[in-house]
């Protein structure tokens, strides 16, 4: 893939920020965020001071609230979170000050680039949380999950790494099964229904979530595993 700009869809801002969020933009934004190698792949773990013990990478992350609780929770692991929207991007910073967070690094750009540009193996966790479903079908080649965006999971992903997958669209939840069953590189941790229609205990909820519930739209959580590599 091209690492030029990526094909993201949607707002990159939204209201203006307050004084307080441009500041952190300004100072904090610097010292977290990075950009990808011209050329060659990017080892994950030099991202960070102290090398973690693993890598997560959550794709999309809002307004950051699962990203800083896992972060807060599992400071010995390192966390990369790809958002484009402003507004999200400078909310994170808010929490990454105010809990002391050192080990979060933020890519703002489409995900697809860093995943192209990732070491083979890398990633120990991957996390894509309340996707746009974009319904319409002439809008469905804007959805992320692609067979394309799926061999770059397993390309940058370990074995026995874990890929959590949320939303509350049933015919997108439908959608993403389709894609992932069919795909030789990734298995459904999943014996029954109760392992997908409930929020794991270690899985920090989100306010997308929170508006799926009030709106009586009921969330799915999906958890994949890498399988072993062919060959």
């Amino acid at each position: 893939m091209d690492r030029g700009r990526g094909l993201v869809y949607g707002r990159r801002r939204g209201r203006a920020l307050s004084p307080l969020q441009r500041a952190r933009r300004e100072t904090l934004l610097p010292r977290v965020a990075f950009t990808l190698p011209i050329e060659g792949r990017l080892d994950p773990r030099s991202l960070f001071t102290a090398s973690p013990r693993r890598i997560a990478l959550e794709i999309g992350f809002g307004a950051g609230e699962h990203l800083a609780a896992l972060a807060e929770r599992e400071r010995e692991a390192g966390f990369i979170g790809c958002e484009v929207f402003e507004g999200g991007i400078v909310r994170l910073l808010g929490q990454i000050e105010r809990k002391n967070l050192t080990n979060i690094r933020i890519f703002a750009d489409d995900a697809r680039l860093l995943l192209a540009a990732l070491e083979p193996s890398s990633l120990d966790r991957a996390f894509l949380l309340f996707p746009d479903p974009w319904p319409k079908r002439r809008h469905h080649k804007r959805r992320f999950l692609s067979r394309e965006t799926l061999d770059l999971l397993a390309h940058t992903m370990s074995e026995g790494a874990e890929l959590r997958i949320a939303t509350d669209d049933p015919l997108y939840l439908r959608a993403i099964l389709v894609r992932l069953l069919a795909h030789p590189a990734f298995f459904w941790l999943a014996s029954g229904p109760s392992d997908w229609r409930s929020r794991p205990s270690d899985w920090p909820p989100t306010r997308y979530e929170e508006k799926a519930r009030a709106a009586l739209r009921t969330p799915f959580f999906l958890r994949f595993q890498r399988r072993q590599p062919r060959g």
